[in-house]
């Protein structure tokens, strides 16, 4: 989404993105990345919760996880074992969702342009 920053600004849109993770390791992750955009956290995603947009990690991945050396209460602050599904929501000035892309598959996320295209379609 950083490579499209600009244009949405263009359009007078803020880009904010949610996170689990504690408000220290987004600062850490904004460093990395260089990012020029809000990362907010969700703590025990519960904002994604209601929005019907949090899941349970399955044990099976919680295996794969530990595997990687992955620990996810410890980034999120919490034992719960979830995240969001990811998600894209574009909402006008007056708090209405316009546009979403969502899909419980992490591995397919909308082309960052696509966002673009539904902000500027509010026109």
């Amino acid at each position: 989404m950083q490579e499209v920053l600009n244009d949405l600004e263009e359009s007078n849109a803020t880009l904010v993105a949610l996170t689990p993770q504690l408000q220290e390791h987004n600062v850490a992750l904004i460093d990395k990345h260089a990012l020029n955009f809000h990362l907010l956290s969700d703590p025990g995603n519960g904002y994604a919760a209601q929005l019907g947009l949090r899941f349970e990690v399955p044990d099976s991945v919680k295996e794969i996880y530990a595997a990687f050396g992955i620990d996810l209460p410890k980034y999120n602050g919490d034992d719960s074992w979830t995240l969001p599904v990811p998600a894209r929501l574009v909402i006008d000035s007056d708090g209405i969702i316009r546009a979403t892309d969502i899909d419980v598959d992490y591995t397919r996320r909308p082309e960052p342009h696509k966002t673009v295209s539904d902000v500027t379609a509010l026109g």
